[in-house]
């Protein structure tokens, strides 16, 4: 790697992923951190007990936090019998130098999606913990919220996250590097040094090629749009496409809507589904996207339902891509609600 080029903040990056114990060659070679068994769990997960008891004003514990002169607070928005919050709590949170980092710079407090306690939100509005969840949108859990010492929310990662990406989020709000860049800038410079794999996309019947003439603003389409942002030499993306992606099951889905497969780094043209014409890396940009692989659904007139910016296995997946080809979203407008309404597990 030549890190000649290299800003000393990037510097500064590499070597946090590293104390993470994430060195280049270990991330390389780790696929612990993203390949689970996603069904769920028989037994419902416990919490560390390093976590916070909190009264769920989380004004106050926010100022609570500033006053022992930490960086802010963690919402975790979790379930109890989640494999991807097992996932965040063995991998992420069961890591000593993390679980460290953590506890030195944030409060972090536990709610349930399901919940019925009270929260008490910085702008003064009681909601419960499930309406709490659905404001938010955390589709996925475990999710992550922090907020500053100002009460501000300066990043919410939705699903898990692994180790590497979760400390560098850490150490994003710590040192406030989010009031310079967004977590997405911040993040692409460790990726492009810390990328490995294939060199190329990974190629999939069920994509449709180019052009890419995404406009369903004027024409109502037929099916629902699902576009998949990657990159190359992206791991995540080569274990997507080596697990869920060629299971039986989700194959028979993809075929039953629009698919299709975006460089995040091209300079391709693409049509949006808004309408607009912009490149594939402008167009990323544009929606924020600080994960790879990430999966965005349209609806048949070009409004986003819903993304997977985290890891995702077959599980999962299968019930999102039910969610779509159902229409379920039209009735309910979270995936949570629909899960719930379902009485899923």
């Amino acid at each position: 790697m030549n890190l000649i080029r290299i800003s000393k903040q990037f510097l500064k990056l590499i070597i946090v992923l590293c104390i993470s114990g994430l060195t280049i060659t270990s991330y390389a070679s780790n696929n612990d951190d993203i390949t689970f068994d996603d069904r769920p769990l028989d037994d419902a997960l416990i919490l560390p007990d390093w976590f916070k008891l909190s009264f769920l004003e989380l004004d106050a514990d926010i100022k609570e936090a500033a006053e022992q002169n930490k960086k802010g607070l963690i919402i975790y928005f979790g379930q109890k019998f989640c494999p991807y919050c097992k996932a965040h709590l063995t991998k992420n949170w069961g890591q000593d130098d993390i679980v460290n980092y953590t506890q030195k710079n944030f409060d972090v407090i536990a709610i349930n999606i399901k919940g019925q306690r009270p929260i008490l939100d910085v702008d003064g509005k009681t909601y419960t913990e499930k309406t709490f969840s659905a404001l938010k949108k955390t589709n996925f859990t475990p999710s992550t919220l922090f907020y500053n010492t100002k009460g501000k929310e300066v990043l919410l990662l939705r699903g898990y996250r692994p180790p590497y990406q979760f400390r560098a989020a850490l150490e994003y709000v710590a040192d406030e590097h989010y009031k310079k860049e967004t977590f997405r800038n911040y993040m692409a410079r460790a990726e492009s040094a810390l990328g490995f794999g294939k060199e190329e996309l990974n190629k999939n019947d069920s994509f449709n090629p180019p052009p890419y003439l995404l406009d369903r603003s004027r024409i109502k389409a037929q099916l629902p749009l699902m576009v998949v942002f990657e990159r190359k030499r992206c791991h995540a993306c080569d274990v997507l496409h080596g697990g869920p992606f060629v299971r039986p099951e989700i194959e028979t889905q993809l075929l039953q809507l629009e698919a299709i497969q975006l460089d995040i780094h091209s300079e391709q043209p693409v049509l949006t589904p808004e309408g607009k014409k912009l490149s594939v890396k402008k167009w990323a940009e544009q929606l924020n996207i600080n994960y790879s692989p990430t999966i965005i659904f349209f609806d048949e007139r070009g409004k986003e339902i819903i993304r997977i910016e985290s890891v995702v296995w077959f599980y999962r997946l299968h019930n999102v891509l039910k969610y779509i080809l159902t229409r379920a979203y039209k009735k309910y407008p979270t995936f949570q609600l629909w899960r719930q309404a379902k009485n899923m597990k």
